[in-house]
């Protein structure tokens, strides 16, 4: 394996230190077994998913006789302790078979030799449920970087469920009606904060709260709505726009300023890690939040705002999503986001009983039991027609910390790809008006095509340094007025320019006009 990329390293003196109490929890894989092929994958899950024993996990038992394997699950939330922890296996050359990545990790493991090539494994011939219902071939060509084929991106949610969540009892009780404008959302910010919504009197609750990890600015602030911003990466005529790094990002760190010096917001958001806000607003510590997820406030999610709010003791809690920028736009459409990868160090026949097990996550028979379990135990099928059933599904599944949803990871939750049709009875009606709501939004189009970056080119490097940028406005200058000169460092000196000149390229040849960065201020 080639030296590890200085990104890698710096995160491994770390990663050696946090990988202990990273919360990220292993699946040992039972021994003594003879002929089965041990795999090791690492993957994400939610905070709260857990796997059970061996005895109740019965997707584990069905994934190793159908394909005499031996798997190893390792799993962690998505964000900085998951990079840590693999990077500490990668460096102790335990590179899992199969694993999951970020975007910029993922082009990182590639130039370190850390992934094998595709060509010939993710293919229609050998992953036909990958092709057939989530990702076609263009697709696929336009996302691999370094002009090799190691990375191929999980199947992704094509509806786009981001929103704000506000506590709707909050503003019942407070008399105020939902925000339709940026001044109207300030406004309920303020009262959250210091008109006790919670009636407890205390003076214990915030408007609002993000999670920054401790590097970066959330996109979850509304001010860069507010100043005309929409989603990450956008065609705007004929100028892709990078909306981080764009020159409007003086008026929005100018205006995130502003609303910090209103005591309007969690402390503790520069802070969170990914989830923490989530729970903070669980817990009635703040009264809006920015989330994705088609359930994410449903009534039975045990992963979800609703559910983790009524088990912290909310027992008015009603999370209801709205968005002052419904008609203008929310988001863009969206596009092939972070891949799953093979390891270079996996032998030939462990690499293709991995592909096997992929391609059978990707189809029907392995969605349905990674997704709502076993059929005649868990739900009920009659033709398309898939009905859950509730006693026995809590019992196995819900009541073991949700266990399928590490088994879940390869796919969104959208039985529509198959055909089907999911009655489940924990969705209520309310479920159902938060999908309509969300649904109802409107989102601009996409770039068109994966964005990715060219050998030699530094991303990580070049997204480091702006988040840096960023943090030292908000933190620590008077105004946003240095932002401008601080752009040019980072499209100059950190190779912003050529980044983006490149994927103004690839958002070109997607749209078939010429497209443009503009790199002048």
């Amino acid at each position: 394996m080639k030296t590890l990329s200085k990104m890698t390293a710096v995160l491994l003196t770390s990663s050696l230190v946090l990988a202990a109490c990273t919360g990220a929890k292993e699946e040992t894989a039972s021994s003594g077994s003879t002929g089965k092929l041990d795999l090791k994958w690492m993957v994400i899950a939610d905070a709260s998913t857990q796997l059970p024993s061996a005895d109740k996990d019965f997707v584990k038992k069905a994934i190793e006789e159908k394909f005499n394997v031996n798997l190893k699950m390792v799993y962690s939330p998505i964000g900085q302790d998951y990079t840590n922890k693999l990077n500490t296996m990668i460096a102790s050359g335990d590179i899992p078979d199969v694993f999951f990545a970020e975007g910029i990790s993922s082009n990182n493991y590639i130039r370190d030799g850390v992934a094998r090539d595709l060509t010939g494994i993710v293919s229609p011939d050998k992953m036909p449920n990958y092709f057939k219902y989530w990702v076609n071939e263009a697709n696929l060509k336009s996302y691999q970087v370094q002009g090799a084929f190691k990375r191929a991106p999980v199947p992704y949610e094509t509806n786009y469920y981001r929103t704000f969540y506000i506590r709707k009892d909050w503003l019942d009780k407070l008399g105020m009606s939902m925000p339709t404008n940026y001044d109207e959302l300030v406004d309920v910010m303020k009262a959250f904060t210091f008109k006790d919504p919670d009636g407890n009197g205390k003076n214990d609750t915030y408007g609002f709260t993000a999670a920054g990890s401790g590097t970066s600015v959330p996109m979850d602030f509304p001010e860069y709505l507010k100043n005309g911003l929409v989603g990450d990466t956008y065609v705007e005529g004929d100028q892709f726009v990078d909306v981080r790094s764009d020159i409007r990002m003086q008026n929005v760190l100018g205006d995130i300023k502003k609303l910090l010096d209103l005591k309007v917001v969690d402390p503790d958001w520069f802070l969170n890690k990914y989830g923490q806000h989530f729970d903070k607003a669980a817990q009635g510590k703040a009264g809006i939040v920015v989330g994705q997820g088609r359930d994410l406030a449903f009534d039975n999610n045990p992963a979800g705002l609703q559910m983790k709010s009524k088990q912290a003791g909310q027992t008015t809690a009603n999370w209801q999503p709205f968005h002052p920028w419904e008609k203008t736009g929310t988001w863009v459409e969206t596009i092939p986001n972070n891949p799953f990868l093979i390891s270079s160090k996996s032998s030939d026949e462990k690499v293709q009983r991995s592909a096997e097990i992929l391609n059978w996550l990707a189809g029907e028979e392995g969605f349905l039991l990674t997704r709502y379990g076993k059929e005649g135990v868990h739900y009920k099928r009659n033709a398309n027609k898939i009905e859950i059933i509730q006693d026995a599904y809590q019992k196995d599944i819900t009541d073991n910390n949700n266990f399928i949803e590490v088994y879940g990871w390869f796919t969104p939750r959208k039985p529509e790809v198959f055909g089907l049709d999911v009655v489940d009875p924990k969705v209520t009606e309310r479920d159902k008006k938060i999908v309509e709501k969300i649904n109802s939004y409107k989102l601009l189009p996409s770039v068109g095509t994966a964005l990715t970056v060219k050998e030699g080119m530094d991303l990580s490097a070049m997204r480091k340094r702006m988040n840096e940028q960023h943090v030292q406005i908000v933190f620590k200058e008077k105004d946003a007025s240095n932002w401008p000169q601080y752009r040019q460092e980072i499209l100059t000196k950190f190779g912003g320019k050529a980044i983006f000149d490149n994927y103004a390229e690839l958002a070109s040849a997607a749209k078939g006009k010429t497209i443009k960065f503009k790199s002048e201020n």
